[in-house]
């Protein structure tokens, strides 16, 4: 799996979370339990991964959302 992005902004998170689940793309929220396991106080960021040969196509889809500033660096 590929890391597409991470961030602390659990609004930014769900929309990405959302918009990827509803194109059809295989995504892995990463680090959830753990973040909410230090309390929520934003030290340990979540990350959304996706399979290998999605990610050109989940980062483009990303990008014409308007969250390429969001995005890991990556093709």
């Amino acid at each position: 799996m590929i890391e597409l992005m991470r961030t602390n902004d659990v609004v930014t998170l769900g929309y990405a979370e959302s918009l990827l689940r509803g194109a059809g793309y295989n995504i892995f929220v990463a680090d959830g339990h753990t973040s909410v396991m230090e309390g929520s106080i934003g030290i340990i960021q979540r990350r959304i991964l996706v399979v290998d040969d999605e990610a050109d196509g989940a980062r483009r889809f990303l990008r014409e959302a308007g969250l390429g500033a969001e995005l890991r660096d990556g093709p």
